[in-house]
């Protein structure tokens, strides 16, 4: 995945008593990287402000990989699974410096019109860029952990 790349560094108050990056700060990280996909896309503050138009996070599973310490270089990478006229199946990569993998996040994203604050069709700018996204990302393939559920393996 190269076509979009946020890059981040750990900040102090997201390190817990464990000494690394905690859960909500995984969150927190994800939640910027939308915000950065949604500039990329064209719907920067400005455009938001003129179309009366955002995104919304509906849902999200963030899976926790490994740890990331205080200071550490983060890049976060996102491919699109799926979209239609209003709605937008993501999924991010978080990574070290190094390449690692240290968590993932499946999200559902939803367009709202924020005048009449409900769920609108993309705007046709906002519709044309995501179409240009999904044909470069229709070549490549799923991640594992997309649609993953949460259980308890049973013997």
């Amino acid at each position: 995945m190269a076509a979009f790349k946020w890059k981040e560094t750990v900040q102090k108050e997201w390190v817990d008593y464990n000494g690394h990056m905690n859960d909500a700060a995984y969150a927190t990280v994800f939640s910027l990287a939308v915000e950065k996909l949604m500039e990329s896309l064209g719907l920067n503050e400005s455009k938001r402000k003129a179309l009366s138009y955002t995104i919304f996070t509906l849902e999200t599973h963030i899976c926790y990989l490994q740890e990331a310490k205080e200071g550490e270089e983060l890049q976060v990478t996102f491919q699109l699974l799926d979209h239609d006229a209003k709605r937008l199946h993501a999924f991010f990569i978080m990574t070290n410096k190094q390449g690692d993998k240290l968590a993932t996040s499946e999200q559902m994203l939803m367009g709202i019109d924020t005048q009449s604050e409900k769920p609108a069709p993309f705007p046709k700018e906002i519709e044309e860029s995501v179409q240009h996204t999904a044909a470069k990302h229709r070549t490549w393939s799923i991640p594992e952990t997309v649609g993953r559920t949460i259980g308890i393996k049973k013997k």
